[in-house]
């Protein structure tokens, strides 16, 4: 070994020992005060060094490590910041690797110093090397604050995006930008990059594809309409992994294709309402019965059951979603009564959840109620998660038919109830007895028990909602004063009961103060005898019991005045001051009216939903995914479901007849009666692609059944058409003119009536076309009834880079006719029984003669029979004018009539088009389209 190569080598051990000999001694420190001095020392050391500069990368990268050790050891540290700053553009992996660790630990989201290293960390991202790129991904992700979001998103997108990324840089840009999107979701332009980011879910690579759906489960959750096409993407990557097995072994977990890819899948599917397309629904069904199919029989490996258990409730959750009364629901049922009794912990908890969905979502609750017994048996699970999903599922499953069972057994239940769990409890039995029930005895009893068992852990919604039902309901105020009072007289009584005695004793003790028992010292004495183990606010509760009292029960008075004097020197100001003017209220002579109407009796509460629902629904975490359904029957969702569409125009908070609760929550839209709030100025029809070519082939194609539609030089589509009736077929021939594939193709069609037209896929799209290929996709087309605006298809894909067109499909009202033979005598009658507007649409256009001067009436029978109308001859006493007729065939509206006469005037050069039909908005649309095909043709 060379003298030179010796020296070098010893410097390095060196070098290391001194690094080595720290940690050994902070290793080695016996007591934590010993441990403090050596770390002291060596700050103390490592401030010096700082200081003194002339330092090179290595020294700074061993001294910021052990600045970043001290840090992990639980030490605060003050020193160190710029100088992993300045290794953050070292050019050296090792150095560059400290100072990201650096950054990332001891520097938060607000940190001045991150200002600094904005620029240097977009240079990593920009540049070749996929390992700075990494290293700059996780600083973003770890520290993530809103400058550096705003500053690097696009960078970090940009870096997704590139066709020239790394699968696994891919993966963790997908991962930045997500967690990005959690902690700032105003930075991110979601909608903007909507396509763009889809297109990846077609990545070759599957753990690509995972992060990407991990994203777009997130920007769906906000955005359903701008990421509506995943839908079809992730039906068509299900039907490859389950149906077709289209996946790399690596990605196989004990024989299941990518579990965890297949749960996101299918919990992206539920975010949206179900899909009406006919292929799309036919294939997820499929999906989901080979699902079900496979998992129908346990296999001995765990590790695969687990998996294939994970896809299966998120199938059957999926299912339940599309159709609760679906054959595949039943079947699911069948399944998950097999999975709640089983004797593994994770299934049964996966079990009832599922079950509780289920509940939460059928139309009858016969299949759940089988099981009730085993679901009552699960709330003594040894395992509390289990017990947590048994609660959810008896409180989903719960109804009037077993409210009483379910409630009686959650109130036995709840004296040994974990205290994890008590407070949950409460809320829900409360909200069962509640909704459910049928006699106000029972519901007194309930609640009364309820809040003698559950104690601390009844909140104040409870007793809230208790006064308010017992106010607004005058049948059950006597009974309610009853229970109370002997609720009070037990030896010790919670605080909250006290509160409810002091309202109702009250408001409406005077009802029972003739009974043997309930006289008003026996009520005084029973109240009074719980207010010394009160706090300040329910003795303050109390005295306004006290002076209704003076009021109602004069007998009584002087040991009222008595407490209320005692209380006018407590040390409390709200319980001093009560005091003091109930003192003077008191005191005042009998026949003053001013005490009568201080004291009278509190009116009716305004109807209004119940809190107890509010404090049930708690927020979710701002990174959990957004729960599709909510517990608590069936009425629930729909009334979640409708709310979040704004399209439920009922009042909200309905409660069953058999409820005693009268009254519910006024309808917020209500307030808003005759505010047009559509934005109609406002189009959600994509951006057309303009060109005179365009409109050309366009146009020709309303009045013929083939030919080119757009052209550019990458790609060519063409159509040809069929219609029969209210029914048509439309073929899209989309060819590759490029030595490359097309990739992420996406193909969509936006209608904007859908209530009027309907287009759907034969098949789902294909993903790739091949380089100089064609490949076809047909269209089913359905007219329900005349429509104006002709259906948009959208073209995605990535071509070295992403492109995306639109174009209008010659799809018009005009293709749905068909010819009708009249006479002449019954056409002139036909035309003036229908009459003039607004049946009559008619307009005067000019017109060009042809080269020898006269009227080229071919050129204009062939447009007005390429709109399929049928031209009929002699019918006109002038041989100039054309007479057409035709039908519209819907399929709501029925058959549609509709004339057209064509009027030209050689002299003027002007020409009038007449269209009348038994429909305004028919013959609106047909002179439209006859006019625009009649210019474009003459």
């Amino acid at each position: 070994m060379s003298k030179h190569r010796r020296n070098k080598t010893r410097l390095g051990l060196e070098k290391l020992t001194v690094h080595g000999q720290f940690i050994a001694d902070i290793r080695g420190a016996r007591v934590r005060e010993l441990e403090e001095k050596r770390i002291n020392k060596e700050m103390a050391n490592i401030r010096k060094k700082f200081k003194d500069g002339n330092l090179d990368g290595y020294q700074k990268k061993k001294y910021v490590a052990k600045i970043v050790f001290t840090y992990i050891l639980g030490y605060k540290v003050d020193v160190g910041h710029m100088e992993a700053v300045n290794l953050i553009s070292s050019p050296k992996y090792s150095e560059k690797q400290i100072g990201y660790l650096a950054v990332t630990l001891l520097m938060d989201e607000n940190s001045d110093f991150l200002r600094l290293v904005v620029n240097s960390i977009r240079k990593d991202l920009h540049g070749n090397n996929e390992i700075d790129n990494c290293l700059a991904l996780h600083a973003i992700a770890n520290v993530g604050g809103s400058e550096m979001a705003e500053a690097l998103a696009e960078d970090v997108h940009r870096l997704l995006i590139s066709p020239t990324s790394q699968s696994f840089v891919k993966k963790k840009a997908a991962l930045t930008l997500l967690r990005l999107y959690r902690k700032h979701p105003d930075v991110i332009p979601a909608a903007e990059w909507a396509l763009r980011i889809i297109s990846l879910m077609d990545d070759e690579d599957l753990g690509v594809v995972i992060c990407v759906t991990s994203l777009v489960m997130a920007l769906a959750q906000d955005h359903l309409d701008a990421y509506a096409v995943s839908y079809t993407k992730a039906v068509d990557r299900l039907n490859r992994l389950i149906n077709e097995h289209e996946y790399s072994a690596i990605y196989a977990y004990y024989r299941v294709p990518s579990p965890w890819l297949q749960v996101k899948l299918l919990r992206l599917l539920q975010y949206y309402p179900p899909t009406e397309d006919p292929a799309v629904r036919s294939v997820l069904n499929q999906v989901l019965q080979t699902t079900m199919n496979n998992s129908a029989e346990p296999s001995r490996n765990v590790q695969h059951n687990n998996a294939q258990h994970a896809v299966l409730f998120e199938a059957i959750g999926l299912a339940i979603h599309l159709d609760p009364s679906s054959p595949l629901v039943s079947t699911a049922a069948v399944l998950l009564a097999r999975f709640i009794s089983s004797k593994e912990t994770n299934v049964r908890y996966l079990g009832l959840d599922t079950m509780a969905h289920l509940a939460a979502r059928a139309e009858s609750l016969d299949p759940v109620k089988k099981h009730q017994s085993t679901i009552i048996l699960s709330l003594r699970d040894k395992d509390i998660s289990v017990r947590r999903r048994a609660l959810d599922l008896l409180y989903s499953m719960c109804d009037v038919d077993n409210a009483e069972l379910i409630v009686g057994e959650l109130l036995r239940y709840l004296r040994v109830a974990d205290y994890a769990l008590r407070e949950e409890m409460v809320l829900k039995i409360a909200i069962l007895t509640e909704k459910y029930a049928t006699s106000y005895k029972w519901y007194v009893d309930t609640i009364l028990q309820l809040i003698s068992a559950a104690g601390d852990h009844v909140g104040e919604e409870v007793w809230y909602r208790v006064v308010q039902i017992v106010t607004n309901t005058e049948d059950l105020q006597e009974y309610a004063a009853k229970v109370v009072c002997e609720h009070l007289k037990a030896p010790t009584a919670h605080e909250s009961l006290v509160k409810i005695g002091g309202y109702i004793l009250g408001e409406y003790g005077h009802l029972i103060a003739n009974e043997p028992g309930y006289s008003p010292l026996d009520q005084f004495q029973i109240l009074h005898s719980k207010s010394q183990f009160c706090v300040a606010a329910t003795r303050s509760l109390l005295l306004s019991t006290y002076i209704k009292w003076v009021n109602v029960f004069p007998e009584i008075k002087p040991q009222l005045v008595l407490i209320f004097e005692r209380y006018r020197h407590v040390l409390d100001a709200e319980l001093q001051q009560r005091a003091c003017e109930f003192y003077a209220l008191a005191q005042r002579p009998e026949e003053d009216e001013l005490l009568q109407n201080v004291c009278e009796e509190m009116p009716p509460f305004p109807p209004r939903a119940s809190a107890l629902l509010g404090r049930l629904n708690k927020k979710q975490g701002d990174t959990e995914d957004k729960r599709t359904w909510v517990h608590g029957g069936k009425d629930v969702n729909v009334d979640r479901g409708l709310s979040r569409r704004k399209a439920s125009t009922q009042p909200n908070g309905s409660v069953p007849s058999q409820s005693i609760v009268i009254g519910t929550a006024p309808d917020v839209t209500s307030s808003l009666a005759g505010l047009d709030l559509s934005h109609s100025d406002v189009s959600d029809q994509p951006n057309l692609a303009a060109g005179p070519n365009i409109d050309r082939w366009y146009e020709k194609l309303m009045s013929s059944s083939e030919g080119v539609l757009y052209e550019d030089v990458q790609i060519q589509i063409g159509v040809k058409s069929r219609y029969q009736g209210h029914i048509g077929q439309l073929a899209i021939y989309i060819g590759n003119k490029v030595p490359t594939a097309l990739t992420s193709f996406i193909t969509t069609v936006h209608v904007s009536d859908p209530e009027a037209l309907s287009v759907t896929f034969a098949k789902i799209p294909p993903n790739v076309i091949a380089p100089h290929t064609q490949t076809q996709q047909l269209l089913h087309i359905e007219c329900k009834k005349a429509f104006k605006t002709p259906p948009v298809l959208t073209l995605s894909f990535l071509a070295g880079s992403h492109q995306a067109t639109s174009i209008r499909l010659p799809i018009v009202p005009t293709k749905f006719l068909e010819h009708v033979k009249l006479g002449q005598a019954d056409f002139f009658e036909r035309w003036k029984l229908i009459g003039g507007p607004p049946r009559e649409a008619q307009s005067i256009f000019p017109i060009t003669l042809n080269n020898a001067g006269q009227l080229d009436l071919a050129k204009y029978r062939q447009a007005i029979s390429g709109h399929k109308f049928n031209l009929l001859d002699d019918i006109d006493p002038n041989p100039s004018n054309l007479v057409a007729a035709g039908v519209l065939h819907t399929s709501i509206e029925g058959k549609v009539g509709c004339l057209v006469r064509l009027e030209p005037n050689k002299d003027a050069k002007l020409c009038r088009l007449t269209v009348r039909s038994t429909s305004e908005d028919v013959a609106m649309e047909a002179q439209k389209l006859l006019q625009k095909t009649l210019q474009a043709d003459v």
